[in-house]
């Protein structure tokens, strides 16, 4: 049953403590990875998709699946290939034996859904997420399909094995909030690692959140207060990375093009979530500076310069804040 708050302050203390509950669930299964964790559920909070960039063996699949538990979420894994049809995301119409069609709902429709390899499909198919992505719903013979509620993509790429995929069109990038690298775990974390996933034993991951009380913080941080300089802040943040606007030096030196209006709308909700999970009641620019990299990482490109001086997409952004 879900928790009932008189007023938005105890919905807030409410968020802060289930984020602290979660985050020590998360860590029974998944060692290290805590700027990953926390940037996944800020952006399940902000009803927003992320992207998770990193090598094979680093936990992705499993981490969704852990955080997915936790939240007491419906999952669905759906292994991107060549040769997946968008019938075989979104479903199908099939005859039944009274010979009547009937709509056969396709593996999207679940609260969470893992887009394993998500760049090793054609674009016709990663096209088939883009309206489920952006209006929770989908369209099957003319006939329109609400997707369970709350709703999240989240997809994984292997940065290092680029053969035989096909890269993301920009207006389907552009829908995810957050683009999230995962990182080699530390020594010591991978010892740790090593000894958890050797040993004869399941860890049992405890439900902290339901859907309803998701859906009810999702409101809440939509709700959140924040001040006009915030919000100032975060919108000059994007006006840098475009080329040609007036004082940005960096974007002119090494940007193609930068960031567009969605990227000030996730700095905002994300630096509102940011602020509550910490146990604040409104967000400051150190909460915008806190989402900027996972939002302008997948939003800006670089020129030939920046390329042929070596700097990375994340030192243009360092440069920016």
């Amino acid at each position: 049953m879900a928790q009932t708050f008189n007023n938005d302050v105890e919905a807030a203390d409410g968020l802060a403590s289930a984020y602290k509950s979660l985050r020590e669930e998360i860590a029974k299964v998944v060692v290290g990875q805590d700027e990953v964790v926390r940037l996944v559920l800020t952006a399940i909070f902000c009803q927003g998709h992320s992207l998770l960039i990193g090598v094979p063996g680093l936990a992705k699949t499993l981490l969704v699946q852990t955080i997915s538990s936790a939240l007491d979420l419906q999952f669905k894994r759906i292994q991107f290939t060549p040769d997946l049809m968008p019938s075989d995301i979104l479903g199908a119409e099939t005859m039944d034996k009274e010979r009547n069609f009937q709509f056969v709902k396709g593996p999207v429709f679940a609260n969470i859904v893992l887009a394993d390899e998500i760049n090793r499909t054609p674009p016709k198919t990663q096209a088939a997420l883009l309206e489920a992505m952006q209006e929770h719903s989908v369209t099957i013979a003319g006939q329109r399909y609400a997707l369970p509620q709350p709703f999240f993509v989240l997809a994984t790429q292997n940065p290092i094995e680029q053969e035989g995929t096909y890269p993301l069109p920009e207006a389907q990038l552009d829908r995810f909030m957050f683009n999230i690298r995962l990182d080699y775990p530390t020594y010591q974390q991978e010892v740790n690692i090593v000894k958890n996933t050797t040993a004869d034993s399941i860890t049992k991951v405890n439900k902290v959140l339901s859907a309803e009380e998701i859906v009810a913080f999702q409101h809440l941080v939509r709700r959140v207060p924040i001040a006009d300089n915030v919000v100032e802040y975060a919108v000059k943040l994007s006006h840098l990375t475009r080329p040609g606007t007036s004082g940005s030096t960096i974007a002119n030196d090494f940007l193609e093009w930068g960031a567009g209006p969605r990227a000030s709308q996730y700095l905002v909700l994300g630096a509102k979530c940011n602020a509550l999970l910490n146990g604040k009641y409104s967000p400051d620019i150190e909460d915008v500076r806190a989402v900027a990299k996972p939002v302008f990482r997948h939003r800006i490109v670089r020129n030939f310069k920046a390329e042929a001086e070596g700097i990375s997409v994340d030192g243009i952004i360092e440069k920016i804040l």
